[in-house]
């Protein structure tokens, strides 16, 4: 067995333990969840991603060569997953989704989320190889992305009452109210097969997991096309997200102004994509790969930091007049 062959074992052990822990935990929990404890958790999944970007330096073959690109795209995948489970946030608000029955709709998305995104990785791949120059048009699609997310409201996006798959699906489908603490899907009434309103919310999660899909590949591939950055650090991005939902839900205050620190990461990648297309530019970034894990750094970490002082300066009284 090779060393290659050895990493990509190690990494599916890893993200099979990874999901039956994290689905055990959620799944047997009798009391809600503490900001405390899903910080530890989220601590311990981010150290595990960070981890194995260490165990790619020194034990694959290119260890040298994928290590930074495997680390920033894993930064930015899970900055741009962070903005997503904002998304979630308002959407169980919006459709008035009970804590008890939100940890398995936050399970269910993130294994949508993975099989959507193996789905476009190997589609977007085999796209680049085929057509080179779509690399430009990603790049494009990034920079609109990002001003799109700098300029737009933080609910804009977010209309529940006009999914398209939600109104389908209660056309078709009769829709039957069970208690949320049963958490189920679908039910059975008077002998027919009903859908809840749970699954109403799960078909709307689906269409942002779609949206934000279409906008993270580009992401990564405007980092690294090599088919094994790409699937690792994309699926490290999404687990154990379940917990830092609860983290984010507890101490929204700081990630006040992650989103534009997001929107700045992505407008970075998507004009060094475009910029691509003079050949000693896209050279030096493959020569220089450390320059866009710092950039990113940088970012999130200023992002970070703005919005903690916000959270202070805004909670500290004005002086009377």
């Amino acid at each position: 067995m090779n060393r290659e062959t050895i990493v990509w074992c190690v990494f599916w052990s890893v993200f099979v333990l990874v999901s039956a822990i994290d689905y055990y935990v959620t799944s047997h929990r009798k009391g809600g969840v503490t900001v405390k404890e899903a910080l530890r958790w989220t601590g311990v999944w981010i150290g595990l991603a960070l981890s194995f970007g260490a165990f790619i330096y020194f034990v694959h073959p290119r260890g040298h060569e994928l290590a930074m690109p495997y680390i920033a795209g894993y930064l930015t995948e899970y900055s741009l997953s962070v903005d997503n489970l904002f998304v979630f946030i308002l959407i169980f608000s919006l459709m008035g989704v009970k804590e008890v029955a939100q940890p398995k709709l936050i399970k269910l998305g993130i294994y949508l989320s993975i099989v959507l995104r193996v789905i476009f990785i190997l589609f977007g791949i085999a796209l680049l190889h085929t057509f080179h120059w779509l690399i430009y048009g990603f790049g494009a699609l990034l920079v609109w992305t990002a001003w799109k997310m700098m300029t737009a409201d933080e609910d804009e996006s977010v209309h529940p009452e006009n999914n398209i798959l939600a109104k389908i699906a209660s056309r078709f489908f009769p829709v039957h109210a069970e208690p949320q603490e049963t958490k189920k899907l679908f039910t059975r009434f008077e002998g027919k097969l009903c859908i809840t309103p749970l699954f109403l919310v799960f078909l709307v999660i689906g269409s942002t997991d779609v949206l934000f899909a279409v906008d993270s590949i580009p992401a990564i591939m405007g980092i690294s096309q090599d088919p094994f950055v790409v699937l690792t650090s994309n699926i490290f991005a999404v687990l154990g997200l379940n917990s830092l939902f609860f983290a984010i839900r507890g101490i929204m205050g700081l990630f006040k102004f992650l989103k534009h620190g997001v929107s700045v990461i992505l407008f970075f990648i998507g004009a060094k994509m475009i910029a691509g297309v003079y050949t000693p530019i896209e050279e030096w970034f493959k020569d220089h790969t450390s320059v866009s894990l710092l950039v990113i750094v940088a970012v999130l970490a200023a992002s970070i930091v703005l919005s903690i002082w916000h959270d202070r300066t805004s909670a500290q009284p004005k002086p009377a007049e």
